[in-house]
């Protein structure tokens, strides 16, 4: 649709897309009114894709191609009617929809080692704001990566690329008209990563040896499709190559094997880009042809103070022959060496050994023995010492609940009964849901603690609690009972405002807005998001978890900028709501062109075009500087201007002046607009002043009067006021300006001018102070005379 503006509907501004149409119409009363139109003050007879139609009543400025020219001030008048409106073109960054879609729809592939080099050209209104970001963040530049960009495009070049610059990037471009984000994907391929291991002995014997790994943890970005095996023998240099296998398999068998000789393997994981690194095993030995394989660690099956009964199992591999015994071993907890328990090998599978060093802690072995020899031995058994069982503590007694409330359960009991040479050294507190098969430990707690309080429960939640008294030997049987939490009071809604919860967030562009409103309610309340009255956008994400509302925007855009409203409430008509202002904002962007005019004699008042920022920021306003040589520092004439115009009054003639102007706000100040030529206020020749006086020398001896008296002025705040008079009288009379009886002789805030007898006094920038009663005294020798005027201040609105 076609973005319309109707003046006399007070619909002041459109927005148009540079390149689309756009449309002003106004009505007027009769139709015999022929009207003009206007842009920027100057009346338009034509102009460039521009037509102007008049239908009945209604007169129409129609925009077939909307450019940057067309962008203005409009004005129609007509009759009895006499309106404006403003048209702003916005141009958003933008790029070629086929290249936006193969960047966007195709990943870009790249070798290993090759550089990669992603442009991306842009047209939009200048300036446009580049930023390259992966994984969210923004990218700079490194001794491998280097962001640049033109007025027309942005590159990022990567002068080696490897595997860890895969992933997605996101190129932002950014200027006044809008922001366009554009998702790239950059996939690097090399080849795979050693396989993963380390290689485990699957099986070991005198004929075979089979050895297992694990698949790559990156496979270079292809699919690996086999793996080369190596093997070589302890001793030599030389690898021999045993064969390969799929991708699917990580195991490999030799069958060439010499018996006992020692070997190291290595496997290598191959794609379409090559082989990678090997992983290598440490020295594997093949089994003698006979030997048995080594059983499972043996089982404590009792102890006494000299004496330990271990019990075991036959190995798996028995060998070529049958079992004939075993050898069982011993050591100290600790120690290396192990020590025979028998002189000849035990042939039962079971074994109680004595002569033990009562309070000593042990460890057992045992290797089976068969017609070629012992083979290899157990892993040692769990430590055991050697001493006369102690009996567990009791059941503790008369377990109960005690209190319990919304959240938590009390616990209280009675110590076991006493058991001879077994005291109670403290307690185990264990919790697990009804439906949960497992227990987790909550508290242990010493002797003389008979009570628990178990928190953190769900309003009325189910839970099975027991209680174990703990000894030296261990923990005794567990007594346990069946809680539940009480059910939760009710809780009207209600919003926990306090001074952590600001009610105005100044963000600044592209970073989050976090927002976090604590609250209570039970049942848990229903909370609602607002933004100026309507639902969030689409990018917005809100939580209320924990007893808080929380608000998420990822990324700040000038549109978040508005009146944010969180409600909270029970689902009927309970309500309440709190709300607060966002304020998006940005380091502004320089002013415009700067002019130079000498309204009042030996003064220059600076005007310059306004900071585009002006168009989302409230809070700008400008700093102006001047220097008096074209490489001297800069100083400040004045700060917090908040209008486009500033009048500096001590010029001194024949001096260079050169100008600068700054927007600023919280975040920041713009790059500066400065004057390109110097400004220079002549000096008056001598010559001229002589002749001037011999013309005001006519008259002699005249005291002084008032050709024209002041006048009483009515200005609004911050406008310039010039306040003048005629005065005659010989010899020249001196002029002295009052206000409200105070000489202004000195005072920096007013400027004072005599040329010839007409006298002015100029007000910069006036504010509610200088409102009051002022007076122009002249005197001379002969007499004095008085002229008085009011000056009176009024707002602006």
């Amino acid at each position: 649709s076609v973005p319309r503006c109707y003046l006399n509907k007070q619909l002041a501004t459109v927005r148009v897309l540079k390149g689309e149409p756009a449309e002003l119409s106004c009505t007027v009363s009769k139709d015999n009114v022929t009207g003009a139109w206007f842009k920027d003050g100057l009346k338009l007879t034509s102009m460039d894709g521009v037509v102007f139609e008049k239908k009945g009543l209604v007169h129409k400025l129609v925009i077939n191609k909307a450019e940057d020219i067309h962008a203005g001030k409009y004005r129609f008048e007509g009759g009895d009617v006499k309106t404006e409106a403003s048209i702003f073109v916005e141009d958003p960054p933008q790029v070629d929809k086929v290249l936006l879609k193969n960047l966007t729809s195709v990943p870009t592939v790249a070798k290993a080692g090759e550089a990669v080099k992603l442009w991306i050209p842009f047209e939009g209104r200048w300036p446009i704001r580049a930023a390259w970001l992966k994984d969210r963040m923004e990218l700079g530049n490194d001794t491998r990566i280097r962001v640049d960009k033109t007025d027309t495009c942005t590159t990022l070049s990567i002068s080696s690329c490897d595997r860890k610059d895969c992933g997605d990037y996101k190129v932002r471009l950014k200027n006044d008209s809008g922001v366009l984000e554009i998702n790239l994907k950059l996939v690097v391929i090399d080849k795979p990563q050693p396989p993963a291991g380390p290689i485990k002995i699957v099986e070991s014997s005198a004929d075979n040896i089979t050895i297992q790994w694990k698949p790559p943890k990156d496979d270079g970005g292809k699919p690996v499709q086999r793996y080369i095996v190596e093997r070589q023998q302890v001793g030599r240099n030389d690898w021999e190559t045993l064969g390969e296998t799929p991708r699917s398999c990580t195991n490999f068998t030799m069958s060439t094997v010499e018996e006992e000789m020692s070997y190291y393997f290595r496997v290598r994981a191959v794609n379409a880009e090559g082989v990678s690194d090997a992983l290598e095993s440490g020295e594997i030995k093949a089994a003698g042809k006979a030997s048995p394989g080594a059983p499972d660690p043996p089982e404590i099956i009792s102890a006494s103070r000299d004496t330990i009964t271990i019990s075991w199992k036959a190995p798996c591999k028995t060998g070529a022959s049958q079992i004939t015994g075993y050898i069982v071993q011993k050591r100290k907890k600790g120690a290396v060496t192990w020590l025979p328990v028998t002189n000849a090998p035990v042939k039962d599978k079971k074994l109680k050994v004595t002569s033990l060093k009562k309070g000593v802690q042990y460890e057992f072995r045992v290797a089976a023995v068969n017609a070629a020899g012992t083979g290899q031995p157990s892993d040692p058994s769990e430590p055991a010492f050697a001493r006369d069982p102690i009996k567990s503590p009791g059941q503790v007694q008369d377990l109960k609940v005690s209190s319990s409330d919304s959240t938590s359960v009390t616990l209280t009991w009675n110590k076991p009964e006493v058991q001879d040479g077994n005291d109670v050294k403290g307690y185990e507190v264990e919790m697990k849901p009804c439906n949960s098969p497992s227990w987790t430990k909550c508290f242990t707690l010493p002797a003389q603690s008979t009570s628990c309080r178990v928190q953190g429960l769900q309003p009325g939640e189910k839970l099975l609690l027991r209680v174990r008294a703990l000894g030296d030997s261990g923990p005794g049987e567990a007594s346990e009972l069946e809680a539940r939490a009480g059910a939760a009071p009710v809780v009207s809604p209600r919003l926990l405002i306090d001074d952590t919860v600001k009610s105005f967030l100044v963000i600044k562009a592209g970073n989050p807005i976090r927002v976090k409103i604590p609250f209570e309610g039970s049942p848990k309340p229903v909370v609602t998001w607002l933004k100026d009255g309507l639902p969030l956008p689409s990018r917005a994400a809100v939580s209320a978890e924990d007893g808080s509302a929380q608000l998420l925007l990822r990324a700040a855009e000038f549109s978040d900028s508005g009146t944010y409203t969180v409600e909270i409430g029970d689902g009927l008509e309970k309500k309440e709501t709190f709300s607060f202002q966002v304020q998006i904002t940005d380091i502004p962007q320089p002013p415009g062109a700067i002019r130079l005019e000498e309204n009042v004699p030996n003064t220059v008042t600076v005007t310059w075009d306004p900071s585009p920022s002006e168009q989302w920021e409230k809070n700008l306003y400008y700093t102006v500087l001047k220097r008096e040589s074209q490489k001297g520092l800069w100083h400040m004439l004045g700060d917090l201007i908040y209008n486009n115009k500033f009048t500096f009054t001590r010029v001194v003639p024949g001096r260079d002046y050169y100008f600068r102007v700054v927007a600023k706000n919280d975040l920041g100040t713009s790059d500066p607009s400065e004057t390109v030529q110097p400004w220079r206020i002549w000096k008056k020749k001598a010559e001229f002043r002589v002749k001037a006086q011999k013309y005001r020398g006519v008259n002699q001896n005249q005291p002084p009067r008032f050709l024209v008296p002041l006048k009483s002025h009515v200005v609004v705040t911050g406008s310039e006021c010039r306040m003048s008079c005629a005065v005659g009288g010989h010899p020249p009379p001196k002029i002295t300006w009052y206000k409200d009886s105070r000489d202004l002789s000195r005072d920096p805030n007013y400027f004072c001018t005599n040329d010839f007898g007409v006298c002015s006094l100029v007000v910069l920038g006036v504010t509610k102070q200088d409102e009051g009663e002022y007076m122009v005294e002249a005197s001379n020798e002969v007499g004095r005379a008085f002229s008085k005027a009011f000056l009176a201040i009024k707002g602006n609105s």
